[in-house]
């Protein structure tokens, strides 16, 4: 059984797959408590389900992409059984990571977004950058990023890790602690290998809203 804090249907807020329409299963539990959290309310709330109940509830949406989010969606170990299963059944499977847990034993079929944590979450500490050995080119890596120093640490780590070479790396705002341009300008400025990125569902909907 998973512990689920919700499943939904929406479009896709963030990354290369933005704007296009997503299912999402957002697992309870994370073993992290970032200073910008938005999604709180998944640190204990949710309802067990077996992964067939899973699939009875996204078949009800005539999708094909999948993100599997939290939460830190690792913390539960049939989260890989459900993404394999998920894989097998020709769904188009994303996985929403904080980074801090190993993502070795994914399965390779799935997208892996890396949320790397910058010195502003608080959380910065608790990145385990092995990860980066098993990264795919398929792969996204983000950074969330609040102030100038999480942008400068952000571009080092991107430096001394090479992550441009090895898949699409990400870098979005903390909603409503930096703006849009101000960060634009710093990528603009120092000609950074980067995708900028905004969570559209924010600028959507209200930007606390549930389910979207």
């Amino acid at each position: 059984m998973l512990k689920i804090n919700e499943i939904f249907y929406s479009i896709q807020g963030e990354g290369t797959k933005t704007g296009q329409p997503c299912i999402f299963i957002r697992l309870t539990y994370c073993n992290l408590r970032c200073t910008y959290c938005d999604t709180e309310y998944a640190f204990y709330e949710g309802k067990d389900m077996s992964i067939d109940e899973i699939f009875t509830e996204i078949k009800k949406y005539n999708c094909n992409l999948v993100e599997v989010t939290g939460g830190e969606p690792l913390m539960q170990n049939e989260s890989f059984d459900l993404m394999t299963q998920l894989c097998n059944s020709g769904y188009s499977v994303m996985l929403e990571t904080g980074g801090s847990l190993p993502i070795i034993n994914v399965d390779q079929r799935v997208k892996i977004i890396l949320d790397l944590k910058c010195p502003s979450s608080g959380m910065e500490k608790k990145n385990d950058y092995s990860n980066i050995d098993f990264i795919k080119q398929s792969d996204e890596i983000k950074f969330v990023i609040g102030n100038k120093e999480d942008f400068d640490w952000s571009k080092e780590i991107v430096k001394q890790y090479n992550l441009d070479s090895k898949c699409v790396v990400l870098f979005s705002p903390v909603f409503g602690r930096i703006e849009n341009r101000e960060l634009v300008d710093w990528i603009l400025k120092d000609n950074l290998n980067v995708r900028f990125q905004t969570q559209l569902h924010k600028y959507i909907w209200e930007p606390d809203k549930k389910g979207v």
